[in-house]
């Protein structure tokens, strides 16, 4: 009877040390990483970036300029009008400018035919971009294979 009381302690050690693992450790064990590119020097993109890990992404960059940014976008399926500051990729998804993380894993998770997300311009408040407690209404836009694109998530001002 001791021996299956040690047990029964064991376990209930190491289940309570498992729950206590940050969320952003399990993220990273099953989430692909996110490759990103974008211009020299923009503060944006790398808080974007800080962003994606602190919420438990793997994330690269490299940077690129000018023709070579734009000629990216488009090789990648980026309508000009979608068009923002940097360009991620990820499990053969595009994501371009500020996608928030939960989008990122909506999408990574439902798994639509399309080429990706894009949150086009720069608004206020979308990830990297400022204070989300005072953020400006944007919308999350999916890139369809034709070319169009759609509303994929909406977030109201703050």
């Amino acid at each position: 009877m001791t021996g299956l009381l040690v047990k029964r302690r064991e376990f209930m050690f190491a289940a309570a040390a498992f729950l206590a693992l940050p969320v952003d450790i399990a993220h990273s064990q099953v989430e692909p990483p996110i490759h990103v590119v974008k211009g020299r020097g923009c503060e944006c993109c790398e808080a974007w970036v800080d962003y994606l890990r602190e919420q438990g992404f793997t994330v690269t960059d490299e940077v690129s300029m000018g023709t070579l940014l734009i000629r990216y976008k488009m090789d990648q399926g980026v309508p000009v009008e979608a068009f923002s500051c940097h360009t991620g990729t990820v499990d053969g998804y595009v994501l371009e400018g500020h996608v928030p993380a939960a989008d990122i894993r909506r999408l990574l998770v439902e798994r639509p035919d399309a080429f990706g997300l894009s949150v086009p311009d720069m608004p206020y408040g979308s990830p990297g971009m400022g204070s989300e407690d005072s953020r400006d209404a944007y919308d999350v836009l999916l890139i369809k294979r034709d070319g169009s694109l759609g509303v994929f998530t909406s977030y109201p001002s703050a």
